[in-house]
């Protein structure tokens, strides 16, 4: 009666229609197929034996729209995800990413465009029949059920046989480290073993892509760097595509192959972490990937290669620019304390937090406010309201102002 109770819950509709795998048991894998992997490994091997890790698949939209009534939230996406990437979609609450990893695990219809896994068009192919297994943010473990019960689900409702479901369920407990915690229940469990037990809940299913939403935002700082680079050794262990939803830049620039930012419906810009930080295409990219953000003064063309406004004149390093209202970015870790007279910034020091051995400067600059982050030493003397001046020692990114994308 209470398994009855929990399946009229729509979170846990979503649940098993995301981790109810498709189609009857799969045939075993080729006789010494995966030989020399360890044996969880060799055991969650690919069905048909066409590698040694677990099947992947690439992941395309194409032009994909998504409408709620007459409230278009995801405009037009293009994307394509390659076999075995780790890419991860980041933005602000409420920009569209988690929409957009729900129309790729089915939970979400799509208005218009086409959805591809692998060479198949997956528009109106129901959930449990595209080979996607799912990670909530908030774990969505069955209470009543033990660790191992949780991990077996999904294996028991697609009637395999009880010997797979035990094998399957050893081996992603090995790997996950949960060997201990199988006849717990989750609620006595920590988070971070809770997030354990999801993550082994979909490798048992040994999907062709793994879906991850938020998963580590309901854990404390400390354990979510813990979980960081367990999530990275397993996409290395497993080699299988891996589609990652969050809104903190550390995780997805520490996790990613490529990061997509996702900004009110739109794909701002996909690339490499590394290029995403020295080469934003706009703004909002800028300021959204870094820690701490990059600071951003409004100024103009002074004419002689330069940017000037209130309070500084900053070299651009370049003699094209064009006679328009930009913005200069600056990161704060290409700030040093320089003699005021000579340097490009003129500032005054409104807060000073020390870090051990680095200190982060809030200064006004003019009717701006720019954060510089430098080397504990050079803070040592300074207080609030010193007139400091701020040199500039790394790259200089520069914005319209209008449109604000990069010049």
């Amino acid at each position: 009666q209470l398994q009855d109770a929990w399946s009229r819950d729509p979170i846990y509709r979503d649940v098993a229609a995301a981790v109810t795998p498709p189609g009857p048991p799969p045939p075993p894998p080729p006789p010494g197929l995966g030989a020399g992997l360890p044996a969880a490994l060799d055991r969650l091997c690919p069905r048909d034996g066409r590698a040694i890790y677990p099947a992947v698949a690439t992941v395309e939209l194409d032009g994909v729209v998504k409408r709620y009534g007459d409230v278009e939230v995801i405009h037009g996406a293009d994307l394509r995800i390659g076999d075995g990437e780790f890419l991860v979609l980041v933005g602000p609450s409420g920009c569209g990413k988690s929409t957009i990893l729900r129309m790729v695990a089915g939970l979400e219809s799509i208005t218009e465009g086409e959805l591809r896994i692998g060479d198949t068009r997956v528009n109106e192919v129901h959930p449990r029949d595209r080979d996607v297994a799912m990670v909530f943010q908030s774990y969505a473990l069955y209470p009543h059920m033990t660790v191992r019960a949780n991990m077996a689900f999904a294996l028991k409702v697609r009637g395999m046989a009880k010997a797979e479901i035990s094998k399957r369920v050893a081996d992603a407990a090995r790997l996950m480290e949960l060997d201990p915690l199988l006849d717990r229940l989750p609620k006595q469990l920590s988070g971070g073993q809770r997030q354990r037990v999801a993550m082994g809940r979909a490798i048992v299913r040994n999907p062709q892509v793994f879906l991850f939403d938020e998963p580590l935002s309901n854990l404390d700082a400390a354990l979510r760097g813990r979980m960081r680079v367990e999530l990275k050794k397993l996409h290395q262990r497993l080699g299988t595509t891996m589609i990652y939803v969050t809104h903190d830049q550390v995780e997805a620039m520490t996790l990613a192959d490529r990061i997509v930012v996702v900004h009110e419906g739109l794909l701002q810009q996909v690339g490499s972490p590394e290029e995403l930080y020295d080469h934003p295409v706009n703004v909002f990219v800028a300021g959204f990937i870094g820690a701490p953000q990059m600071n951003f003064l409004a100024g103009e063309t002074d004419g002689n290669g330069a940017v000037a406004g209130d309070g500084f004149r900053i070299p651009a390093g370049r003699d094209d620019l064009p006679a328009a209202p930009l913005l200069v970015g600056i990161r704060p870790h290409d700030l040093e304390v320089a003699p005021r007279d000579d340097a490009a910034i003129q500032a005054t020091v409104d807060v000073i937090e020390p870090l051990g051995w680095e200190s982060h400067l809030h200064c006004r600059v003019g009717q701006d406010e720019v954060l510089a982050q430098v080397p504990a030493e050079q803070a040592a003397d300074l207080r609030p309201g010193a007139e400091i001046g701020l040199a500039v020692d790394g790259r200089v990114h520069l914005f319209d102002r209008g449109s604000e994308s990069a010049i």
